[in-house]
């Protein structure tokens, strides 16, 4: 291994991985290597203290009992925090806002108390989103459209500490009815899209990207593959 191999942070995927979102760290590690930098990715599974020296990190859905495993598992061991405090970027995926958030609900009506690296909180709304959601992003640097699949039932309300990622055109979002989808707070970035997001929006990989390395931008790759399957799901 280098010493200026990018390490990227896979945080709890074994009860933070419903939904496949564990691709997200893979598309990280791929566009860095397509760009001959070398990338590996570090899991830390809940036997494992979160370390807080990684380059990134990223984090998945779950369902309410794997949150509180997460939940209290992050707060034990705060490298997380601590990174983010540093300015390492955090991708966080559905559920994964709602654990770093203040705090939420379970649709038991439990409330449990957040990591609090975002300014959110969330509560179970009666139905459920699921389906397409495309978005127009809000985050500076990012221009073409979000796509991504939702599939949740929180309704997640932002803080003052907080911005959204991005305005719906299609689907719910946060599901509170402002219209926003995600929540970007410092160095932290969370969107309810799977997909995984970063396989489906390549704009959003490299933003996070350059976050990681410290750089304004990173060569342009030509992968045809990837705009296919951008056309076809904002055909969808």
């Amino acid at each position: 291994m280098s010493e200026s191999t990018v390490r990227i942070g896979l945080v709890l995927p074994d009860v933070m991985g419903t939904y496949g979102d564990g691709g997200n760290a893979v598309v990280l590690r791929q566009r860095l290597r397509w760009r001959d930098i070398d990338a590996e990715i570090v899991e830390i599974d809940l036997p494992d203290p979160v370390p807080d020296s990684l380059d990134i990190y990223t984090l998945g859905g779950a369902e309410d009992s794997a949150q509180r495993l997460a939940t209290r598992h992050l707060l034990r061991y705060p490298g997380l925090q601590t990174a983010a405090g540093r300015g390492a970027p955090v991708l966080a995926i559905c559920a994964a806002i709602q654990v770093l958030g203040q705090w939420y609900e379970t649709s038991s009506g439990e409330r449990v108390e957040g990591v609090g690296l975002l300014d959110a909180t969330t509560t179970p709304q009666l139905t459920r989103a699921i389906g397409e959601v495309t978005t127009t992003p809000l985050l500076p640097g990012l221009s073409a459209p979000l796509t991504g699949f939702e599939n949740h039932r929180g309704g997640t309300t932002l803080g003052p500490g907080a911005t959204g990622l991005a305005r719906v055109s299609r689907g719910v979002g946060n599901g509170v009815g402002d219209g926003l989808e995600g929540v970007v707070q410092g160095s932290v970035l969370g969107t309810y899209m799977h997909g995984p997001a970063l396989a489906r929006n390549p704009e959003l990989a490299d933003h996070l990207l350059c976050r990681a390395l410290g750089v304004d931008s990173l060569p342009p790759l030509d992968l045809p593959e990837v705009d296919r399957l951008r056309r076809e799901r904002l055909r969808a």
